[in-house]
């Protein structure tokens, strides 16, 4: 059956999505260093033409299908039966326009924090997020395998060239830790192509089945690179520090969608690849789940580091989505995806709260900003909604996307879910103490006469909190999105996915 639904709209709207950024970073290329202001307004207006016009994806995608959407493809070399092949479902769609969002409150977070090198900054932030969105649309392996790689690079520098002072250190263990992972895909996706025809086209090898021995030692060759991506634990270490040096903006990718390619590769590859040995392995996957989730918010109430705390919250909240993934229930999985939107959203905002009270005290030590609520009550305001959307109070996006994997996982197994529970209390102890140190302890002398947000900082925040909320009271428009794509990847794994599809649409008409 063909798994694919060519273009409808009159332009190559994947293909837009992932080169105007990259067309965005050569214009700048011709402009002066000295021309800071023009700079920052193209590197703007070229994220805000890219998020516009990926509108269109979310307004002419078919919900009551699987198949691939919006689908370019092309002959690309021939000689290795390589193609240029283009495509979103359920799965992706949401990650796409989260990348193009993404894109635009990183170059408003940094218009006045980036005073060196401003134009190779916005040049390496523009090839950074067309790379990520080319990993959510490419539907043959060697052209993911390029788009995977090539976003190393400008992220590379982001960290390197314009972070902090042991970013050198960070750096490289960032390389290290994804290219190591990277290399045992590599072989994975070469076996795959001899094995499978010679062929790339990833729905084609789908479409095949494999021994259970091969499918165990290729799920692992590829689980090297995606437990990398997300981090799972034990490679979670190369993030925290990631994450500590990075500036602002690179540190809002890292979180809000440079991570998600990991659990999304779970998703698009491990799972309907390899489904034998993915129900084999799912014990192991739910342990290293459940230990992210507890051990990486036990580390949070031990941080002293504002930006430190969220990076291991990170890791915490990463292990939620995993779980809900390799639970292999349709309300487990639909919860993994849409906790990698809200994850994307609320730690997306979180740095960007960290990189606005960085710009004035330069201090991310939590103890030198007590009492902020009192020089900066919008700010306060602001770090409060995310802050409540962080720990999953109901109303907020982060309630419905963690109470969908924790049911997931207490589906797969009663024990799973009663310990990631316990996430939730560690998760809302860390972020409620943090807030109280912040913000409601004796006015710190670092934090007296500060300004309070300004236009710039609004605007970029307001609609993550519109995400925020419209999430958490109506999700039912983002889960519609997942149903048949999720239901397609359940037959493939267990042969039908009905019955969970069933109790996950229960759920979501009891919520409303």
């Amino acid at each position: 059956m063909e798994q694919v639904i060519m273009n409808n709209l009159n332009y190559p709207i994947l293909s837009t999505i992932i080169f105007l950024p990259v067309f965005g970073a050569l214009l700048l290329l011709l402009i002066s260093r000295s021309r800071e202001s023009l700079i920052k307004w193209v590197a703007l207006t070229v994220t805000i033409v890219t998020f516009i016009l990926s509108i269109p994806l979310f307004t002419n995608f078919d919900k009551s299908t699987y198949k691939m959407q919006f689908v370019e493809r092309h002959d690309w070399i021939p000689a290795w039966n390589i193609k240029y092949y283009l495509g979103v479902d359920g799965i992706s769609i949401l990650l796409v326009l989260l990348t193009t969002l993404s894109a635009i409150l990183c170059v408003l977070i940094s218009w006045n924090s980036i005073k060196i090198k401003v134009k190779e900054f916005y040049i390496a932030i523009l090839l950074t997020c067309g790379a990520i969105a080319g990993v959510f649309c490419s539907l043959d392996f060697f052209l993911f395998y390029l788009f995977w790689e090539a976003m190393l690079i400008p992220m590379y520098l982001i960290i390197g060239v314009w972070g902090g002072p042991n970013r050198i250190y960070a750096t490289i263990k960032f390389i290290l830790y994804t290219l190591i992972g990277s290399v045992l895909m590599l072989v994975g996706i070469i076996f795959l192509y001899f094995y499978g025809g010679k062929t790339f086209d990833i729905l084609e090898l789908m479409t095949k089945t494999y021994p259970y021995t091969i499918q165990l030692w290729l799920f692992w060759a590829f689980f090297a690179a995606f437990a990398v991506k997300v981090p799972m634990f034990p490679v979670h270490t190369w993030l925290p520090d990631a994450h500590t040096e990075a500036p602002t903006a690179g540190s809002v990718i890292l979180a809000a969608i440079l991570i998600k390619m990991g659990a999304y590769g779970f998703l698009r590859f491990s799972i309907p690849l390899f489904p034998e040995a993915s129900k084999a392995m799912t014990p192991a996957m739910l342990t290293l789940s459940v230990i992210a989730i507890i051990y990486a918010g036990i580390v949070c109430l031990a941080q002293k580091d504002l930006k430190r705390l969220i990076a291991y919250s990170s890791v915490s909240h990463m292990g939620f989505i995993t779980m809900g993934i390799f639970a292999l229930n349709s309300q487990g999985i639909e919860g993994g995806i849409l906790q990698m939107i809200n994850h994307g959203i609320v730690t997306g905002a979180l740095f960007m709260c960290v990189g606005i009270i960085y710009d004035r005290t330069h201090s991310r030590q939590i103890a030198d900003h007590g009492g902020l609520s009192t020089p900066m009550p919008v700010y306060a305001a602001f770090f409060m909604v995310f802050t409540l959307s962080a720990i999953g109070l109901p109303g907020t996006n982060g309630f419905i996307g963690e109470f969908l994997t924790i049911l997931g996982g207490f589906t797969a197994n009663k024990w799973v879910g009663v310990l990631a529970a316990t996430g939730v209390i560690i998760g809302a102890g860390y972020m409620l103490w943090l807030y109280q140190r912040m913000f409601f302890m004796k006015v710190h002398e670092k934090v007296v006469g500060l300004p309070d947000m300004d236009t710039r900082e609004i605007i970029a925040l307001a609609p993550l909190v519109i995400l925020v909320l419209w999430i958490g009271v109506y999700p039912v428009p983002f889960l519609d999105f997942m149903h048949p794509s999720v239901q397609h990847l359940l037959e493939r794994v267990n042969g039908s996915g009905m019955e969970g599809i069933n109790i996950a649409k229960a759920v979501v008409e009891t919520l409303k």
